[in-house]
């Protein structure tokens, strides 16, 4: 309110000085430069209210959480989004054209797998590293993109960037088929599926086991990585995990996408690529698939995805797909950012009171961000909110991940 009283009288005193100096068109008033400064105080008051807020930090333990306010402070600090594109479906759409690729060189590696297929991973082995020179005990981040994601994508190259600075090592995980290597059998990957995932998670340790460990993922890559971590608890080699913006329920993202809006801006677009990038394929999968027929992500799944992995029926997939149902057995720190006005996980589908009873796991819950997008500062080419979660988090674990290893 205080703030709101200021600005309005600031306002006041501007227009009156403009108006004494300044004759303005056919009025000579400056009734103009009254109401653009008007409007500007009126949006300024809105943003600094609404729009401009500290995330809701919520975990099932006091020691995760003053872990995450010492270590990992931006978490606790107020998220202020692009203030001429801070609305979620804008903020989803506007990222992969406004952040930079900053350019990056892989070292690819295919790896088998039991049924007979194979994997294709880039390794980014940052060998320049100052501060872990030894790349025995250089820390090891594994990469998940998103549905239709690998290495390429933006947010990856940024992920990568950072951990650069952190002198540390990423190897990101490419879905089946989709980074341009051959499909051997007739399998691509699911969020439910996490046999590859621990095929690679294990070949990673052996590579590096003296090596500190952790993994992030983002979006269905972030499914992935839950549902793994909500079946093997403890069991892991990974030390943490980071989420970014994960459907936590897939019932409800799968109805929030097929919105009249949300469904031309974004279902469409997602269920093209996925029959774009298993139509390469069309000699492995056409006899066994009717991939051509689906409009829509759910249509894809029921006729794909749910028959290709052995479900009964695509509520059967969906069920254990949906990784809120398994978090209360993850065994190891989990940092998880989700925004609140990301269409493609709902606000009433994010399971807060599931996250308070386990304390390995921490929600960030910001009021602005969209899916995958938390842009932050004028012109946001370069670091966003996300990035900059990500950094403080991983680097905390290295550093200090003794502080939390009893939890």
């Amino acid at each position: 309110c205080i703030l709101g009283m200021n600005l309005q009288v600031l306002t006041r005193e501007l227009s009156l000085f403009l108006e004494s100096r300044v004759r303005v068109g056919l009025f000579g008033s400056g009734v103009g430069f009254t109401l653009v400064l008007c409007f500007g105080a009126t949006y300024a008051c809105y943003y600094l209210s609404s729009i401009a807020k500290k995330p809701q930090l919520v975990t099932g333990s006091k020691t995760f959480c003053h872990f995450l306010q010492g270590h990992c402070p931006v978490v606790t600090e107020t998220y202020y989004p692009t203030v001429w594109c801070w609305e979620g479906r804008v903020q989803t759409l506007l990222r992969p054209f406004i952040t930079s690729w900053p350019p990056m060189q892989y070292r690819n590696d295919l790896i088998k797998t039991a049924d007979g297929g194979q994997i294709s991973l880039d390794w980014f082995d940052n060998h320049d590293s100052i501060r872990y020179p030894d790349a025995n005990t250089r820390p090891t981040i594994l990469l998940l993109p998103g549905l239709t994601g690998t290495s390429k994508e933006s947010y990856i190259l940024h992920i990568i960037q950072q951990s650069e600075t952190l002198g540390y090592r990423c190897v990101v995980f490419n879905n089946r088929g989709v980074a341009g290597e051959n499909l051997l059998t007739p399998r691509t990957y699911c969020a439910a599926n996490t046999e590859d995932l621990e095929a690679v998670i294990h070949h990673i340790h052996n590579m590096f086991s003296s090596a500190p460990f952790m993994a992030a993922g983002v979006s269905m890559g972030g499914m992935l990585l839950l549902n793994y971590l909500g079946k093997t608890g403890r069991e892991t080699p990974l030390m943490a995990a980071a989420i970014f913006s994960a459907g936590w329920n897939v019932f409800e993202s799968a109805d929030s996408l097929e919105k009249p809006l949300n469904w031309l801006l974004f279902n469409y677009y997602l269920t093209t690529c996925l029959k774009a990038s298993i139509s390469r394929h069309r000699q492995m999968l056409d006899k066994l698939f009717d991939i051509d027929l689906a409009k829509t992500i759910r249509e894809f799944d029921k006729q794909v995805t749910s028959v290709m992995f052995g479900y009964p029926t695509i509520d059967d997939y969906y069920a254990d797909a949906s990784p809120c149902r398994k978090l209360k057995s993850v065994g190891i720190p989990v940092l998880c950012l989700n925004s609140m006005d990301d269409i493609f996980s709902p606000r009433h589908a994010i399971p807060v009171e599931a996250a308070q009873k386990n304390p390995n796991v921490a929600l960030v819950l910001t009021t602005c961000g969209g899916h995958i997008g938390f842009l932050e500062g004028m012109w946001p080419r370069k670091c966003t909110y996300m990035d900059r979660v990500f950094k403080q988090f991983v680097q905390a674990v290295v550093e200090h991940g003794s502080d939390i290893s009893n939890m």
